[in-house]
C-alpha cells in the first residue's frame, strides 16, 4: 500500500529465500519509512544509508563523476578517488595512512558555472550536437572549469546515459582543424630553420598523390610567417612541415602528448587516432588539421606549452602550485619559439580570425580551426567541427581558453559555419565575464583604450 509499484514476485521470492537478509527497497523517502512502520509489519527493519547529494546539479557533472547505489565512484573524480583503494579499506573496515579529509578540486565554481553557461548558450543558438570549452592554468597544468555538453545531473545520471555521458572535452577525439596550425609553424620555428620573417610560395595548389592541397581564401601570393598563420594558409602551412620532414613531424606531436592517452586523474580519457604508417601525404594534411584526431583538453594543454615559456605540464583536476608543476614538466619547445607562438596568437587577434574572441584590455589572441567532418569515410561540408584555441593576456600568458562546437547548424546564418563566429564568441564571453574572477587586471592607455602588445 505504501509502495504500489513494488514487483509482488520478486518480494515473495526474497521473503521465501533461506537468507537471512534480503533488501526490498533501497533509498526510501522519510515518509516512506513512516508510513511503513506504522503498519506493523513484523520482520520489517530500516537500514540507513548515505546518499551522494550534488547540490550543483549539472555544474560539473564530467569532472565530479557520479556514484551507484552503493556509493562506489563509476565516473569522474568520484571514480578516481575510489580507485585509489579508498573503497575497498572502507568496506573492510581499515583505514589508510592517508587522511580522508575532504577532497577540493583545482575547479573554481564562479568560473565552472559560467563556462558551462557559455556552453549551454553556444548549443541552443548554433543547434549543434555538443560544445564544450575549458580554462586552464598555464604555469601549473590545474584545470579551473570544463563542460562538455550535452551532460547530465549526477543526481540522476540514468537520465543522460544516451549522450550526456560523454566528454567530449577528455573522452572525444577530433580532427581539431587548424588549430593545429599553431603546433606546425612552432615546429617550424623550432626545428625547421624559419623564423617569423621567412616567406612561403602560396600562390599555387600543391598536387601531390592524387589531391590538391589549396586555400580556403588563397592570396595567391608569397606569403610571411605571420600572414601564413592570419590567413589560415594550408599551402603556406604545409610547406612549413616540409622543412622539417615526415618523421621529424611525427616526434614533434608525440613530443607535445597530441599523439598518446592522456595522463591525468580524470578515468575518461580518450586514446588520439594517427595513420598507422606516416607518409608524406599525410604530414601535409596533419600540418592542417586532418588526419590525426585528439581530444580537445589535450590540445588545449599542448597550447599552453606553446605560450608558457615551451613547457608541457600534465593536466590536474587537483590543486597544484608552480613548484609542483616544475617537477613534472617537460621543456618542449625553445623559449624563444614559446616567445614567437605568443607574437603570433596576439597578430591573429588583433589582425585575423580571433578578434571576435578579443576583450578590451585583455590581449586575447588565438587561432581558429574550422574542420570539416569524415562521415562513411569522406569528409562532407555541411559538418563541421568548430574550434578555438585562445590564451590571455598575451604580453605574459596566465590562461589558455578553448572552445568547441560539433555539427553547428549552418544554413541559419547565424555564423556556424566558420568558427571565427561561433567557437571564437564563446572564448569573448568566458574571459569578458571570468577575467576579474581569475585575478586578471585589464590594462589600458591613459585616454582608456585597450593597450597593444608589441614584441
Amino acid at each position: 500500500t505504501v509502495l504500489p509499484d513494488l514487483d509482488t514476485r520478486g518480494t515473495y521470492q526474497k521473503l521465501t529465500n533461506n537468507s537471512r537478509f534480503q533488501w526490498l527497497r533501497r533509498q526510501l523517502t522519510p515518509k516512506q519509512q513512516s508510513q511503513i512502520l506504522a503498519l506493523g509489519i513484523p520482520g520489517i527493519g530500516f537500514r540507513p544509508e548515505k546518499r551522494r547529494f550534488y547540490p550543483g546539479g549539472p555544474t560539473a557533472a564530467h569532472v565530479v563523476g557520479h556514484v551507484n547505489i552503493d556509493n562506489r565512484g563509476v565516473a569522474g573524480m568520484e571514480r578516481y578517488l575510489d580507485s585509489q583503494g579508498l573503497a575497498d579499506l572502507t568496506a573492510l573496515g581499515m583505514t589508510s595512512d592517508q587522511p580522508l579529509e575532504p577532497v577540493k578540486l583545482s575547479i573554481d565554481l564562479r568560473v565552472q558555472a559560467i563556462v558551462r553557461e557559455v556552453v549551454v548558450n553556444a548549443i541552443q543558438k548554433f543547434q549543434a550536437i555538443g560544445a564544450g570549452a575549458v580554462v586552464i592554468n598555464v604555469h601549473t597544468g590545474e584545470i579551473l572549469a570544463m563542460a562538455s555538453l550535452p551532460d547530465y545531473d549526477p543526481n540522476n545520471p540514468a537520465e543522460g546515459a544516451k549522450e550526456g555521458w560523454l566528454n567530449r572535452m577528455s573522452n572525444g577525439t577530433f580532427e581539431m582543424g587548424s588549430t593545429f596550425k599553431s603546433f606546425t609553424i612552432a615546429m617550424g620555428l623550432d626545428e625547421g630553420g624559419i623564423s617569423l620573417g621567412s616567406t612561403f610560395d602560396a600562390r599555387f595548389p600543391i598536387r601531390i598523390g592524387g589531391f590538391t592541397i589549396k586555400d580556403f581564401h588563397g592570396k595567391g601570393r608569397i606569403l610571411s610567417v605571420p600572414e601564413i598563420f592570419q590567413y589560415s594558409s594550408n599551402i603556406g602551412t604545409a610547406k612549413i612541415a616540409d622543412t622539417v620532414g615526415t618523421e621529424g613531424h611525427k616526434e614533434f606531436l608525440t613530443r607535445l602528448g597530441l599523439l598518446s592517452r592522456m595522463q591525468t586523474e580524470l578515468p575518461e580519457v580518450a586514446m588520439p587516432t594517427q595513420p598507422r604508417q606516416w607518409k608524406k601525404i599525410n604530414s601535409i594534411t596533419i600540418s592542417f588539421g586532418h588526419g590525426v584526431s585528439t581530444t580537445p583538453l589535450q590540445t588545449a594543454i599542448a597550447g599552453a606549452a606553446l605560450v608558457n615559456g615551451g613547457k608541457l605540464i600534465e593536466p590536474t583536476f587537483l590543486p597544484r602550485t608552480v613548484e609542483q608543476a616544475d617537477l613534472v614538466a617537460k621543456q618542449v619547445i625553445k623559449p624563444t619559439t614559446s616567445r614567437d607562438m605568443r607574437f603570433l596568437f596576439e597578430w591573429n587577434g588583433v589582425n585575423g580570425s580571433g578578434r571576435n574572441a578579443r576583450v578590451e584590455g585583455f590581449n586575447v589572441g588565438g587561432k581558429t580551426g574550422t574542420a570539416d567532418k569524415v562521415v562513411n569515410g569522406r569528409y562532407v561540408h555541411d559538418k563541421n567541427f568548430n574550434a578555438f584555441l585562445s590564451a590571455f593576456p598575451m604580453d605574459k600568458p596566465e590562461y589558455v581558453v578553448l572552445s568547441f562546437i560539433d555539427e553547428p547548424k549552418t544554413d541559419k546564418g547565424n555564423g556556424a559555419a566558420l568558427a571565427g563566429t561561433s567557437a571564437a564568441p564563446m572564448v569573448h564571453d568566458i574571459i569578458t565575464r571570468s577575467a576579474a574572477i581569475l585575478g586578471v587586471k585589464p590594462k589600458f592607455g591613459k585616454d582608456g583604450s585597450a593597450l597593444l602588445v608589441s614584441y
